[in-house]
């Protein structure tokens, strides 16, 4: 049979989720069709055309790139049909209704290739029933996905198939969204809202419910929901806000209408003062207010004893957080069961519940518990799936306080816990041999898909013996040389030539012992390796270890201080000039200090979400890690390849705003076009794939005869000259109060190690040079007592201060 490839896409629905699953496709390089119905006024694309428009204008934004919006061609049902006969996958992302869905498809049908894949997104549908709706003959190549919003920031797609979908369908598919689009795959049953919102709403609606039994403030759970107990910051009530309450109901009606026979169903009710703020118009983030609301700088909340707002507090009692800073789960849950105050017996209420649901219905639900952990983990932000809580605070014991509430009448429904939740003394359902499947009755291993061979370190449940991504750097492999630092290892079933460089400091700062650490590493990577990659856990790294630049500052050891900065340039320069190939892979943050080690790498290999810039500025100084020196060595490069060989300054205006506001980019797409990495960098789109492609991508510069490059002797300036034209701008920003007194200083230093120093314009340096100014201008700043108040201040809050 012919492979499945798919090379072109259309996307159905220019609404909220349509136009952001089609501008996520477009950041993979793809060219997507989108659609929508034709204009009563305007263009004939107008609904589309301001789709696309609102798109640039979205937080976070759903582009990496502004750019990639030229893949993206509008059309409307009624003109522009034929182009699907192109198309190898149709996303279908209209309004949730079959009606709406099976008009669609009558009206398509006539125009589709044979071979394309047709998906509808939904977020509960049954996909059996919406297959019946589509002509009969494509119903083998008709699969059920629902992405999760924002599309192109949350991890999770569940791919829901039905007993025609053809199994190549459904492989080829699952292997284009981990590797095209960087998605975390799970497989769902055909049941109502699959698995992450059956489980996670199941979740929001016991929260609700005990919210009143227990008569706490919405702010107090909110406290009590959220990272304290492993959930995202904006835990159960933020979250429905963000969600939009009407969404939320539309899913709760599904559950309430399809699942008559759900022991919890009486549970699948909105409370009666959140149907009162629907009807309000009061739907959360969208209108403005729901269950939380800003008023100036305070934020409110909704009071649910008099129906009105006041200030949110949200707090804990003393004896429920210190339970919650128990480290041991088993003790912890322990602690919330046998506590009677009424926030531990929430807390305790809610997991019960949940625990009892998901043990109840895994069988109907999940091929096997890791889906539904993972699920939680990659839909909702969970930091471990109800099954791992489980498992890490003991199994029977869990198992017994359940079955004791379900037998004294505390719990929802007398339903019976299931039959191998203790068959056989179990410890839990995640073993180094698989995950417990209930429809099974087995443990089901991992999928073989050749995709996931590229993930080295799969993300694992509690339970399983493989190791974490965040331990590998630091356990995994064959150390072969190591201080406190860092840690340069192998993985001899990868590539026993190519070393992996690790950081081992929190959020991977640099300090003295990563400096040692890293030209050590290096000298030895040159003697006994093929090449080197640097990655671990993102952070990629924040930059220097501002908490020793800050001591040193208070008791004036400014040699030290000159040392620590020397040694960081002679960092960047081993890096850079290493004779080795060195490959960094970034994910996350690469700021500062991270930010002048990713661009000083021969080659990039970054997840898409890598975030870099060279915000030195915030704290009130200047790169001085040879970020400054690479720009002008750059702009040399840049000058030689136009019509003006020796115009240097043009370059350097461009990379100057980008220092001295400290922008970010927000994309290795943005990475790219800001200049920190080269155009020949690739864009990895699964993170677990990082260390793999990196490992290949530093094999590859070794066998092909890698060399480091010449050092730049010959480097053209923009000189004082340049230095005056980069002054002109910020003294028309000082002069409309955008930048201060300070601002105004340390944007000139920048300026000045940029340009060469106060030297003749089109003066050739050479990169010591360079050097040498960058570390005097910083020094410099380093000295003043504004810089010293914005580094205490930064260490302080984790903000800059503005003076």
């Amino acid at each position: 049979m012919e492979p499945i490839r798919i090379q072109k896409a259309a996307v159905l629905g220019a609404g909220v989720m349509g136009a952001q699953i089609a501008a996520h496709l477009a950041n993979a390089g793809f060219s997507v069709e989108l659609f929508d119905l034709k204009s009563d006024s305007g263009t004939p694309t107008q609904i589309v055309d301001q789709a696309i428009d609102r798109l640039k204008k979205l937080e976070p934004s759903p582009l990496a790139t502004s750019s990639v919006l030229s893949r993206i061609r509008a059309g409307n049902y009624d003109d522009h049909l034929d182009r699907l006969k192109d198309c190898d996958l149709i996303i279908e992302a209209v309004a949730e209704r079959i009606d709406i869905k099976r008009s669609l498809f009558t009206k398509i049908a006539p125009a589709l290739s044979p071979k394309a894949i047709i998906a509808t997104n939904t977020s509960g549908l049954s996909i059996t029933s919406l297959a019946k709706e589509i002509p009969e003959s494509f119903r083998p190549n008709f699969i059920g996905i629902h992405f999760f919003n924002p599309p192109r920031y949350m991890p999770l797609v569940e791919l829901i198939p039905t007993g025609q979908t053809r199994p190549e369908v459904i492989d080829a598919l699952e292997t284009w969204l981990t590797q095209r689009l960087g998605k975390s795959v799970i497989r769902a049953k055909d049941t109502p809202n699959f698995i992450a919102n059956r489980i996670g709403v199941f979740s929001l609606l016991a929260t609700m419910r005990h919210t009143e039994a227990f008569g706490l403030g919405l702010d107090v759970v909110d406290a009590l929901t959220g990272p304290r107990i492993g959930r995202p910051k904006s835990a159960s009530y933020r979250t429905v806000d963000v969600v939009g309450l009407d969404t939320l109901g539309h899913v709760v009606a599904t559950m309430r209408e399809q699942l008559p026979n759900d022991p919890w169903h009486s549970w699948f009710t909105l409370p009666s003062w959140i149907d009162a703020l629907i009807k309000d118009g009061a739907l959360g983030q969208k209108s403005g207010r729901g269950l939380y609301k800003k008023e100036g700088r305070d934020i409110l909340v909704l009071d649910l004893s008099t129906k009105d707002y006041r200030k949110s507090q949200g707090d804990i009692s003393a004896e429920v957080d210190a339970i919650l800073k128990l480290a041991d789960p088993a003790k912890k849950f322990a602690a919330l069961r046998q506590s009677q105050d009424p926030q531990a017996r929430f807390l305790w209420s809610v997991f019960r519940d949940v625990f009892h649901y998901s043990a109840y219905h895994l069988h109907e639900i999940a091929d096997n518990a890791r889906d539904l952990d993972l699920a939680l983990r990659w839909g909702f932000g969970w930091a471990m799936g109800p099954f791992e809580t489980w498992q890490a605070a003991g199994w029977q014991t869990i198992a017994q306080a359940i079955a004791d509430d379900i037998a004294s009448g505390k719990a929802v429904t007398a339903a019976s816990l299931p039959a191998w939740i203790t068959a056989g003394d179990r410890q839990g359902v995640h073993t180094p041999q698989g995950s417990f499947s209930a429809s099974r009755n087995a443990n089901q291993p991992r999928s073989s898909l050749a995709v996931y061979q590229r993930q080295r370190f799969p993300e694992t449940c509690f339970g399983e013996t493989a190791p974490s991504r965040t331990a590998a750097s630091l356990t995994t492999g064959e150390t072969v040389y190591e201080n406190s630092g860092v840690r340069l290892w192998r993985e001899p079933d990868l590539d026993p030539g190519i070393g992996i460089l690790s950081f081992k400091s929190k959020m991977h700062t640099v300090g003295d012992d990563v400096l040692i650490g890293l030209l050590g590493a290096l000298a030895h990577a040159e003697q006994h390796l093929d090449g080197v990659v640097l990655w671990h856990e993102p952070p990629f790294s924040v930059g220097a270890n501002l908490k020793q630049v800050s001591e040193a500052c208070k008791v004036g050891a400014w040699d030290q201080l000159d040392t620590m900065v020397a040694n960081f340039q002679a960092a960047s320069q081993a890096l850079k000039y290493c004779a080795v190939p060195v490959v960094a892979a970034s994910q996350g943050m690469a700021l500062g200090g991270g930010c002048e080690f990713l661009m000083h790498a021969h080659h990039r290999v970054m997840h898409l979400e890598t975030y870099a810039g060279l915000v030195e500025a915030g704290v009130g100084l200047i790169p001085a890690g040879g970020g400054c020196k690479e720009f002008a060595v750059r702009a040399t490069h840049w000058a030689q390849q136009g019509p003006t060989p020796t115009e240097v300054f043009p370059f350097i205006q461009q990379v100057f705003m980008p220092i001295a506001m400290a922008k970010v980019a927000k994309s290795a797409a943005e990475v790219i076009r800001m200049g920190f990495g080269k155009p020949s960098d690739q864009i990895v789109f699964h993170a677990q794939e990082l260390l793999a492609l990196g490992i290949r991508a530093a094999r590859q510069l070794a066998d092909t005869g890698y060399a480091p490059p010449a050092p730049a002797r010959d480097v053209i300036v923009a000189g004082r000259t340049g230095i005056a034209n980069l002054e002109m701008m910020l003294v028309n920003m000082h002069a409309g109060r955008m930048i201060s007194d300070h601002d105004y200083r340390v944007a000139k230093a920048a300026a000045t190690a940029l340009c060469g120093g106060d030297i003749e314009a089109g003066s050739r340096v050479d990169e010591a040079w360079l050097i040498t100014i960058e570390r005097a201008e910083f020094m410099t700043l380093l000295k003043t007592p504004e810089t010293q108040a914005r580094i205490h201040h930064m260490l302080e809050t984790g903000k800059p201060l503005r003076n």
